[in-house]
């Protein structure tokens, strides 16, 4: 057999285990797509509790006697971890044909995280409590930052790019109603009139409650094996290969820099309940009302986000919910009061759900699927440290400038990102090189 008729029988081989893989892809589509929603619904609605830029923001001013910087510091350990692990997490998976069992691991210690903070509220007080939830803060993300890239590239595996945004749009919509509803008995039932540490306990071990039920639904997906895995590398020849990955793919490159930029303007996020408070003190039930209002303009947005990535890709998304973003805290100058800020809120909360729905998912339609784990991990690393560093200068910027002054910057990160994806990032979905689906 000449070296010739060699390779074409290994391109054949080759053809007939990608439609093997296309087939089982299809063959259990509706089976995964189902649990990924039932994943979402419930992952989601306990996540947004913790993340919602109300309660904990919140928690964090009452513990720390009112402090700004302290705000700040504990969105910037969560993004720390979010940023130092994506990477070990692509190590830990690229080689891999089923990545799911590495899922269930971090996503069981993610969730363990959340129950420490929880119990942190319930059973310390004072600094103690503060210090306690800066340590599951920063445990949480590093295994929010592995299960971001493990979780992604098991969509990108079992969703084709064609469902994806119908998915993540009803996914988000349908968490988003469940969240909503959370939020309103959480803020009424567990804080009440005068919150307390016990309270907000309360309403991170209901995150942590529903975020399990979540991860136990993936026993039901069925992970299809691809034909072509990256080689078997340690972490530093994982890293090594970076520059060489980013080198061949400019517009990737330029994206993941652009994401990062727009991604230091969520400096501004844990500062708008803390700028609401300062306008007048907020009970429990305001603070649940803005996290409703937050959450279900996020809802009801996903389902325009996902049916407008389908139709016109994850570009247009990405480029239109940061001129929402900018449009919303450009009010915070205009209205007064809470019904004032509840329109910033729905504004808000409409743009960073479009933001990170187009941000993670445009990372997925560049390259090969076999370097996709380091894409993501690339991506998201890059956007997290901004996002590390971001409210820790928000809070310096707000302590000694103002909070005019903090705004404007995080405006201005927001506005040079989408500048940067306008003019130098063309639609992925249009390149010769896209994931295989």
């Amino acid at each position: 057999m000449t070296a010739r008729t060699s390779e074409d029988e290994s391109a054949r081989q080759l053809r007939r285990a990608e439609r093997r893989y296309d087939i089982a892809v299809h063959r259990h589509l509706t089976r995964n797509f189902t649990i990924h929603l039932i994943h979402g619904l419930f992952g989601q609605t306990g996540f947004r509790l913790l993340n919602a830029p109300t309660f904990l923001p919140a928690f964090v001013l009452m513990l720390s006697g009112g402090s700004d910087f302290a705000v700040g510091v504990a969105a910037s350990i969560q993004s720390f971890g979010l940023a130092v692990t994506p990477l070990i997490a692509a190590n830990l998976i690229q080689h891999r044909t089923r990545v799911l069992p590495t899922g269930f691991l971090t996503g069981a210690l993610m969730r363990l995280s959340v129950l420490a903070i929880a119990l942190c509220g319930l059973f310390l007080n004072g600094t103690a409590a503060l210090l306690g939830i800066y340590v599951g803060l920063f445990f949480f993300g590093m295994f929010a930052g592995m299960q971001g890239v493990i979780f992604n590239f098991l969509m990108s595996k079992v969703i084709p790019v064609s469902k994806r945004g119908r998915l993540t749009g009803l996914r988000n919509f349908l968490a988003g109603v469940t969240a909503a509803g959370v939020a309103l008995l959480g803020g009424n039932l567990l804080l009440g009139s005068e919150p307390t540490a016990a309270g907000y306990g309360g309403i991170f071990l209901v995150a942590f409650v529903l975020t399990s039920i979540g991860l136990l639904s993936l026993l039901w997906m069925r992970e299809p094996e691809p034909p072509i895995v990256r080689d078997r590398q340690s972490l530093t020849e994982t890293f090594r290969s970076l520059p060489a990955l980013l080198r061949d793919d400019p517009a990737f490159s330029r994206y993941s820099l652009a994401r990062a930029l727009a991604t230091s303007g969520r400096m501004a996020m844990p500062f708008y309940i803390v700028y609401a408070d300062a306008q007048g003190s907020l009970s429990g039930g305001e603070i649940g009302l803005l996290t409703i209002g937050f959450t279900l303009a996020g809802t009801f947005s996903n389902l325009f986000w996902g049916a407008l990535a389908d139709r016109s890709g994850f570009r247009r998304v990405f480029l239109l919910s940061i001129g929402l973003w900018i449009g919303a805290t450009l009010m915070l100058g205009f209205v007064t009061g809470i019904a004032g800020m509840l329109l910033v809120f729905i504004g808000v909360g409409a743009a960073t759900q479009g933001f990170q729905h187009s941000g993670l998912n445009l990372t997925l339609e560049f390259g090969r699927r076999e370097d996709l784990p380091q894409r993501i991990a690339i991506a998201n690393s890059t956007s997290e440290f901004s996002g590390a560093l971001a409210p820790l200068a928000g809070g310096l910027l707000a302590t000694a400038f103002g909070y005019g002054t903090m705004f404007t910057v995080a405006m201005a990160l927001l506005l040079v990102g989408g500048l940067l994806v306008l003019l130098f990032v063309p639609e992925p979905r249009n390149a010769a090189l896209s994931v295989p689906q």
